[in-house]
């Protein structure tokens, strides 16, 4: 069984869909990143800590 090379609007079409996934993983990638340094920096205080200090 002989394989047949594929079109060039496979190539074309592979190329804008890895385009589109390493841009979507970058954003992840940051908004995880942010993520992590909020909460190790101390930034992050769920809004019911402070009525909790307070009793």
């Amino acid at each position: 069984m002989s394989f047949h090379e594929q079109h060039e609007l496979h190539k074309r079409r592979f190329g804008r869909n890895l385009g589109v996934a390493l841009v979507l993983v970058s954003f992840i990638v940051i908004v995880f990143g942010l993520t992590v340094v909020k909460v190790t920096r101390g930034d992050y205080e769920p809004e019911n800590a402070s009525i909790q200090r307070d009793q």
